[in-house]
């Protein structure tokens, strides 16, 4: 979807986290993020006989083999894959005979491999190329709909080798639930707002789809995030949930503390020390913002589509009291002094701690927003008059849908 651009205030959470696979090398790319793993001096073990490591810089097939090679295969384990998904991909070399050699994805000095993936130049428009041999998939799911995930691999030493693969994309695993929220409110005011969001959808229809289902959620002036999914299965009622909360109401202030009690004159008998102040109590908290509003905007044709979404624009929580201020401390007692016969008096008791003031009050919670506004527009008019170029490659194929008779 992803890709997703909103203000620091507005931050989406998906209900479903991706699956993600780890790749096993000193240093890896998974899912954007980058993982470093220790590795020993020697990874010779009871269970190995020799240790397997990158191939070294000046590695080269063999000129003979690199003669021989007529073409390449590339083989993924899936035969779809999801926006921002893991490709699993092996490469195999046909020679002239028919005969095939893989590209090996370890290195073994002692057995060094025919060919290894790092005899191949790879690259793609919609994934990124990891060392192993496998690809990370674009996930913006507009940017593969029509042409998919497009692989190519070259053989270094004779480009002019070369092989393609299409990857059609699916669509299950995206998530299907947005969460927005206004601002939260400064100390002891009220929280923002929820965003206004605006939810565009419609059946379109790619070369891999005939019906497509395509949402587009807007955020203010942000770039929309798309959720895709096959139209050809019933999606359940509230398949797309969008909520525009309010935001938090702020903290309310913090009272007080008490003054700290004098302290006692000495003398004989000395004076005790005063007792603490008490803490101020604390301010109430600040209310919820208000829930947003959510404008849903669908088909002419079509409008039982907007049953597929859950709009909520519940209030934003209040905000806690202020806690209340620390009580003062109590005087030190009066030194004692001796007496006329000479006997020092005992020094007087230090004076209470003033009481702690009690927390204020929390924030009553915001308003809800409106209830959802649906408008029925034509499917050409439904996702506004700003259409990327992806998506009105779609919405032209679905106008080119043949009619039933």
């Amino acid at each position: 979807m992803n890709d997703k651009t909103a203000s620091s205030d507005i931050v989406p959470r998906r209900r479903h986290a991706m699956r993600r696979r780890a790749a096993a090398s000193s240093t890896v790319l998974r899912d954007g993020s980058v993982i470093r793993l220790r590795v020993t001096q020697s990874c010779l073990t009871l269970l190995f006989v020799a240790c397997s490591h990158a191939p070294p810089a000046d590695f080269a097939p063999d000129p003979g083999l690199v003669a021989q090679i007529r073409d390449l295969r590339i083989v993924t384990t899936q035969d779809r894959v999801c926006p921002g998904g893991w490709i699993q991909a092996s490469y195999e070399a046909v020679l002239a005979d028919g005969s095939r050699v893989p590209f090996a994805r370890s290195y073994d000095k002692k057995h060094p491999p025919r060919l290894h993936v790092v005899f191949l130049d790879r690259s793609s428009p919609d994934a990124v190329s990891r060392e192993s041999g496998d690809w990370v998939t674009n996930a913006n799911p507009l940017w593969t709909a029509a042409a998919g995930f497009r692989l190519t691999a070259t053989l270094s030493a004779k480009p002019a080798v070369q092989q393609t693969v299409v990857i059609p994309p699916e669509y299950s695993c995206m998530g299907h639930g947005f969460q927005f929220s206004g601002e939260p409110g400064g100390a002891a005011q009220a929280g923002g707002n929820g965003p206004d969001v605006t939810v565009r959808l419609a059946i379109l229809r790619s070369p891999f789809y005939d019906k497509l289902i395509v949402a587009a959620v807007e955020v203010g002036y942000s770039r929309p995030y798309y959720v895709f999914a096959d139209g050809t299965t019933i999606p359940p009622a509230n398949w797309l949930g969008v909520e525009s909360r309010g935001g938090r109401g702020g903290a309310g202030t913090p009272g007080q503390n008490g003054g700290d009690g004098a302290a006692g004159q000495a003398g004989c008998p000395p004076q005790p020390g005063g007792p603490g102040g008490s803490g101020g109590n604390g301010g109430p908290g600040g209310s919820g913002g208000r829930g947003g509003r959510v404008n849903i905007i669908v088909p002419a044709e079509n409008p039982f589509l907007a049953g597929l979404i859950e709009a909520r624009s519940p209030g934003g929580p209040g905000g806690p009291g202020g806690t209340g201020g620390n009580g003062g401390k109590g005087g030190k007692g009066g030194q004692g002094v001796a007496d006329k016969d000479n006997r020092r008096c005992a020094d007087a008791a230090d004076g209470a701690t003033g009481q702690r003031g009690t927390a204020g009050p929390n924030g009553s919670e915001g308003a809800p927003g409106p209830r959802p506004q649906i408008v029925t527009l034509p499917t050409r008019d439904v996702f506004g008059p700003n259409v990327s170029p992806e998506l009105a490659a779609l919405m032209e194929r679905a106008a080119e849908r043949p009619r039933r008779p």
